[in-house]
């Protein structure tokens, strides 16, 4: 089996290295190479089974075979050049404009470096709801993210086969949402319940939950297991190894997590609010759009003030939770 995972690992490495050879080909000078070419050609790998120990394969695969030899480095090597090689060119870097078009935006930095003091008040209502946004969607995440990170535990969820069910669902299902990105979720809720706040929240509640399932289960997955197998072995029942022995070991990093993402969903309100979610986000876009540069200046300054003081005061938290 582990001989067949590396033959698979080398098989999509090396179509990735040469469907991104075609592609530059392609690109770069109009060359077309057959498909059947790009996926056929990786599969000579099994021709040179003595060099599978030694490959990329082999070293993510095999043990201890891959850790001989260095095919596996030039590989590496080979992937990293041509994946910054293709990524270059799809993003359109280029240099020259970033040093020479700089004037481009004289207004926009004279405007961040100038605030407009007079949009000080409403700013700062805007800016107050953004804060509650993101603290109700963080409160009201916790006890959805707190009970789904149990069944999202590895340790505590595959010792039978309804475990091992819930544990891919849940794993599956906040995944799926933590990969959709807030601001999407604020175009769903704003079509839902109406702009303003509320579908930021709601917004920002969703993806919440799903971020904190992940860094919630994996806590769980480092706790020490001797107190979970000493409450096991008295004949409790899983609810109460998860209450006994699992949840003391856990609130302190779960408080640490959850002030983070607070910290998070502050910085997030504010794109959540282009798309109608409230808060300064929706007031940033309003004034960007008329080209206000001084009052969208004053939201800047607002914002980073905002965000440099709630990192301070997380930092400050998970410091003394550590040291406590």
């Amino acid at each position: 089996m582990k001989y067949l995972k590396a033959l698979a690992i080398e098989y999509l490495f090396w179509l990735y290295i040469l469907g991104c050879s075609a592609w530059l080909l392609l690109r770069l000078g109009g060359v077309s190479v057959p498909a059947w070419a790009i996926l056929g050609a990786p599969a000579l790998v099994v021709l040179f089974p003595g060099c599978l120990s030694h490959s990329l394969g082999g070293k993510l695969a095999l043990s201890p075979g891959g850790e001989r030899g260095g095919l596996w480095k030039i590989e590496a090597a080979l992937g990293i050049l041509i994946s910054f090689m293709v990524g270059w060119i799809i993003v359109e870097v280029k240099p020259v404009a970033f040093f020479t078009q700089a004037a481009n935006t004289k207004n926009i930095l004279k405007g961040i470096f100038n605030p407009n003091p007079k949009e000080l008040v409403p700013m700062l209502a805007a800016l107050t709801e953004t804060i509650y946004l993101a603290l109700l969607a963080t409160v009201f995440a916790i006890p959805f993210a707190f009970i789904f990170s149990f069944f999202a535990a590895k340790n505590l969820m595959y010792g039978s086969l309804p475990g091992r069910i819930a544990y891919i669902v849940v794993r599956t299902v906040s995944t799926v949402f933590r990969s959709i990105e807030a601001i999407v979720w604020a175009i769903i809720f704003c079509v839902w319940v109406g702009i303003g706040p509320f579908a930021g929240m709601l917004a920002l509640w969703i993806h919440s939950i799903a971020s904190l399932i992940k860094l919630y289960s994996e806590q769980i997955e480092n706790i020490d297991p001797g107190p979970v197998e000493a409450i096991k072995a008295t004949g409790a029942s899983t609810l109460q190894v998860w209450r006994y022995a699992v949840t003391p070991q856990i609130l302190a990093p779960y408080l640490a997590f959850t002030i983070y993402r607070w910290d998070i969903n502050v910085r997030m309100a504010t794109i959540v609010g282009f798309v109608g979610g409230g808060g300064i986000g929706l007031a940033l876009n309003q004034q960007q759009q008329m080209l206000a540069w001084r009052n969208v200046g004053l939201i800047m300054w607002l914002i980073a003030l905002v965000v440099w003081v709630m990192d301070i005061f997380s930092g400050y938290i998970r410091e003394k939770l550590v040291a406590s």
